[in-house]
């Protein structure tokens, strides 16, 4: 029998380490702002469902 408890628990491990790597970059971005030396910002536009910019 599959061990949900466990794969839930295993999915929330994975998911706080994403949060920590996100909330990371964006303390250095912010970081990086605040002593004027931004790096380089990439702008990615996704397309709606209807094929437009959101």
């Amino acid at each position: 029998m599959t061990d949900y408890e466990k794969m839930y628990f295993q999915l929330a491990a994975k998911v706080a380490d994403a949060v920590d790597i996100l909330l990371k970059a964006q303390e250095q971005g912010e970081m990086e702002f605040m002593d004027g030396e931004p790096s380089l910002i990439k702008v990615i536009a996704f397309k709606g469902e209807n094929g437009d910019s959101e």
